[in-house]
């Protein structure tokens, strides 16, 4: 189910001000994961990607997760006019989505299952149909925030992702990917039923 781009909010994406003020503290892995995750060498990718506290004007509430799609970014809204920033890759040409969500599910390293269209365009995936446990190797990552409409999973996600250089670019199939070690950070903060607003291209 694609989300409407009518839901997108008129002009929240001019109050995102990407000035970094400091940069973002480092998770933790929480003491029950199975796959404890290292430092990630943050200077592999270019500086906007990176996790950083940023200005915020806008009108959304505390607590909000914005996907800044154009810019490749994604934001926590924090109080004080302040917002956390981290890198994402999101969807390939004809995959982008906008609209509004809420985090419906959390799961720590979540098992993934191409869908059936995914299956028709890349045959070989059709090995994991039944699903692919989680792990490091999983094409999901560390986390997963399952996103809802009006109660009905989307089958988008925000998620990690086994391929961090992915990050900054349109990569995906419609979901947003993040560096494992960020989305295990937003993770942690941000509990079910966060609202999200994806924000469209040209919006």
């Amino acid at each position: 189910m694609m989300l409407s781009r009518r839901a997108v909010l008129t002009g929240a994406s001019a109050a995102l001000l990407t000035v970094p003020l400091s940069t973002a503290a480092l998770p933790q892995s929480a003491d029950d994961d199975p796959y404890p995750l290292p430092p990630f060498n943050y200077s592999k990718i270019p500086a906007p990607f990176r996790p950083a506290t940023v200005a915020y004007t806008g009108r959304q509430w505390p607590g909000t997760i914005i996907v800044d799609t154009p810019n490749r970014q994604i934001y926590l809204v924090q109080q004080g006019g302040t917002a956390l920033r981290w890198g994402c890759a999101v969807g390939k040409d004809g995959f982008r989505w906008a609209g509004l969500a809420d985090v419906g599910r959390k799961v720590m390293w979540p098992r993934w299952t191409p869908p059936k269209e995914m299956i028709a365009r890349v045959p070989e995936k059709a090995k994991w149909a039944n699903g692919m446990p989680g792990g490091p190797d999983n094409p999901l990552g560390a986390r997963a925030l399952y996103l809802f409409q009006n109660g009905q999973d989307t089958l988008y996600r925000i998620h990690g992702t086994t391929d961090p250089m992915s990050i900054g670019h349109n990569a995906s199939s419609g979901c947003i990917r993040m560096i494992n070690q960020d989305v295990e950070d937003l993770y942690r903060r941000v509990p079910i039923g966060t609202r999200v607003v994806v924000l469209a291209e040209g919006v």
